[in-house]
């Protein structure tokens, strides 16, 4: 990209247990265009870990995976893993659009469950019919003011006869301001912080508005959303991921870590002659549990639509065979997802960049929300 270029790009950032993501995407005409990326195969612990020490790790480590993929943006965009953040949707008598800041605060003072001075909130308002491009975590209070003036362009005459449904989030204030140090620290312009499940929902579901589930299992956590009109509205967490996997493999079986690992990429639910299978199944049951539930909690609030199908993502959904497995299971599709269906890529560059789609779901999702 030339030093003058008009089409702006940015990084998305994925800070997560196992390392960090980089992506950078250039608007082209309002689709995004893959320009690099990177990523640090490190532990990191942000989120439990509040040390200067730690902010400086991730903030040095943000900065090689930067200077090594060539990266010519600062305008960035990071996310707060699902688990860190409250949500839920609230609904709201029909009033004046200057009442509803007020009215917000009140309900989610109700409802949050620590003290709303100790968190930052955010809403955004949810229309039928149309994807609102949600306010994000952030410690700018006039993002709700920004807002509110965009849904005042649409007419002071257009409100609903039926209730408002508003979708709140709630982080804890000191973890987001550990998120603006870092980035700071790394010479970054953070935009905005959102959920990882609004990324995800942005690089893997797209325009579809039917209700799909995502399933995404990370190293440390598997985070289970469902989404419906592009909103993600039911979202659950499980202390298992690919972690627990490689753990319950070493011990069975008696190998190393590299060689469990390896287990893992080569067999996964392919050879059903092998305990292997059988060792992951008894590990991933919570998550499958939790599945199954998000499936009941679903069905018990819609008496018409139904899930179609479920999307995984996260590092732990390359093992071969998973997506069969838990379709058989589930009795229901089951899809590995692509975040780059909605990206221009070069096509030489598919073999590499399919290999590693799972582990930059959300990074893409991220460096996207500003183009799409």
């Amino acid at each position: 990209m030339g030093l003058f270029s008009s089409h702006p790009s940015y990084l998305g950032v994925d800070i997560g247990s196992a390392g960090i993501k980089v992506v950078e995407l250039r608007n082209e005409n309002g689709r995004p265009r893959l320009l690099t990326y990177g990523f640090a195969e490190e532990p990191v612990d942000i989120i439990h870990d509040n040390s200067p020490k730690m902010a400086e790790k991730i903030a040095i480590l943000i900065k090689k995976i930067c200077q090594d993929s060539q990266v010519s943006s600062k305008k960035t965009i990071a996310a707060l893993p699902t688990f860190s953040v409250f949500s839920s949707i609230i609904s709201l008598p029909s009033m004046e659009k200057k009442d509803i800041v007020k009215a917000v605060y009140w309900q989610a003072k109700k409802i949050v469950p620590m003290p709303l001075e100790e968190m930052t909130l955010d809403w955004k308002l949810l229309e039928s019919g149309n994807k609102v491009k949600e306010v994000t975590i952030t410690e700018k209070k006039s993002a709700w003011n920004n807002l509110l003036g965009k849904e005042k362009e649409k007419g002071e005459n257009d409100n609903n006869k039926n209730d408002l449904k508003v979708l709140i989030a709630a982080a804890p204030k000191k973890l987001v301001l550990r998120y603006v140090a870092a980035f700071q620290q790394a010479g970054l312009d953070l935009l905005s912080l959102e959920t990882e499940n609004f990324a995800m929902e942005r690089s893997m579901v797209g325009g579809d508005r039917n209700p799909v589930m995502m399933v995404d299992v990370g190293n440390i956590t598997s985070d289970i959303t469902v989404v419906e009109n592009s909103i993600p509205i039911l979202s659950r967490s499980v202390d298992v991921g690919g972690h627990s996997i490689t753990q319950a493999i070493i011990n069975s079986m008696h190998v190393d870590e590299k060689r469990a690992e390896q287990f893992k990429r080569d067999i996964g639910f392919a050879n059903d002659q092998s305990n292997l299978p059988k060792i992951i199944e008894s590990v991933i049951n919570p998550i499958i549990n939790e599945i199954k539930y998000c499936f009941d909690l679903y069905a018990s609030a819609q008496s018409e639509r139904r899930i179609e199908k479920i999307i995984l993502t996260g590092g732990s959904s390359f093992l071969p065979q998973i997506d069969k497995y838990l379709a058989q299971l589930l009795n229901i599709k089951v899809y590995i997802g692509d975040p780059w269906a909605r990206v221009i890529y070069p096509l030489e560059l598919k073999p590499i960049l399919m290999s590693i789609a799972p582990r930059l779901s959300v990074a893409v999702g991220l460096a996207m929300r500003e183009i799409v």
